[in-house]
């Protein structure tokens, strides 16, 4: 079975009357209250949003941090479903959740990062579901490190339990030190992901990726540029007030500000002119194929002159020469020197790797 095969019968996520593009899933960090949950639903309802999210166990680093209400927390979510008719999900981390939500009718399951990144936790889940024979939606965020092969594994395990309706949340990840996002986006492994199962929706998290509010519209933005499937964005009706993660809970009226501003991208099967274009791209990578294969086999003489002349494989000053200078040619063009760097970075190392097994063969 090819890859792109791994999950060949998913249903849509929410059923058809509620596919449409981009999927929006909406609502607090928690549930606070019975009020609060309420009133925020409600605002949301208004907006139009059909999928309404909010947090009753919440996996904490601290002890001391709010952790949710608990199983009381799904009766409120019940009378949103009743009052609004909007789909309800919450987040699961064990089986005795699993077991409490749909007892609740909970509608969407979503797996946190940390539960993710623990095969043993996703495998109880997934055992549990097997039991309870449900038609339920799992969405399943991505783990805290950035290992495709993890995020992958949770959802073939789900898919195995026989859930249909199964989607993936990128988050971002975990790194240490300050940076600009509360997790890194590393757009490269959701893209992996993408490849690899191309059938799995996929939704934004830019709420949890950006931990600030000001960040959400342009992470979302890049979210539907690169052909993401819809959002999920924390929303307060008083983020001031919030428990927890006050800082990237947006206020409905903000949070309809920034679905002003988002501009969805056009999913039509290619035009003639788009498709001409990748045919000159395609013969492009066949000249770089070919270059790069010129370039190694001289990598490989290179390699065995070094060799008869009993010298190392690295030369660090003539790497630094070519490295600025390639990278200097690449400025003067207009192309981004970084760019340019990080090439010359892998194919100087795939030339060592093949250099130093020259010197250590025995012709």
């Amino acid at each position: 079975m090819s890859e792109k095969t791994l999950f060949p019968d998913l249903k849509p996520l929410f059923g058809d009357e509620w596919n449409a593009r981009p999927t929006l899933i909406a609502g607090p960090c928690s549930a606070e209250n019975e009020e609060m949950t309420l009133k925020t639903a409600h605002a949301l309802h208004e907006m139009g949003v059909k999928v309404f999210r909010a947090g009753v166990w919440k996996p904490r680093t601290s002890p001391d941090s709010y952790s949710g209400p608990g199983s009381k927390g799904l009766k409120w979510l019940g009378r949103v479903k009743d009052e609004t008719g909007m789909l309800v999900a919450t987040e699961v981390a064990m089986a005795s959740h699993v077991r409490e939500a749909l007892d609740a009718s909970i509608d969407v399951l979503w797996i946190g990062a940390r539960t993710t990144a623990n095969p043993f936790a996703v495998q109880e889940i997934a055992d549990t579901l097997i039991k309870c024979n449900t038609d339920v939606t799992v969405l399943v965020k991505n783990p805290v490190n950035p290992d495709v092969e993890l995020w992958l594994g949770a959802l073939q395990r789900l898919y195995n339990a026989g859930i249909r309706r199964l989607g993936a949340v990128h988050r971002g990840f975990s790194s240490f030190g300050q940076h600009l996002y509360r997790n890194e986006p590393q757009w490269p492994i959701p893209i992996e992901l993408q490849r690899r199962a191309d059938n799995v929706p996929i939704i934004c998290d830019p709420s949890h990726m950006g931990g600030k509010t000001e960040l959400i519209a342009p992470l979302s933005q890049q979210a539907l540029d690169m052909g993401f499937d819809g959002l999920m964005i924390e929303c307060h009706c008083c983020p001031a007030e919030a428990l927890s993660d006050k800082e990237q809970q947006l206020s409905p009226t903000e949070l309809q500000q920034v679905l002003d501003s988002l501009i969805v991208r056009n999913r039509h099967q290619p035009s003639d002119e788009l498709a001409a274009l990748r045919r000159l791209i395609d013969q492009c990578d066949d000249e770089l194929i070919e270059v790069l294969n010129r370039r190694m086999d001289l990598c490989r003489q290179i390699g065995n002159l070094k060799k008869s002349q009993n010298m190392p494989v690295v030369q660090a000053r003539r790497y630094d020469e070519i490295l600025e200078q390639r990278m200097r040619q690449a400025q003067e063009l207009g192309m981004d020197p970084s760019f340019m760097q990080s090439v010359m970075q892998v194919i100087h190392e795939e030339a060592v790797r093949e250099q130093v097994e020259i010197l250590r063969s025995k012709k």
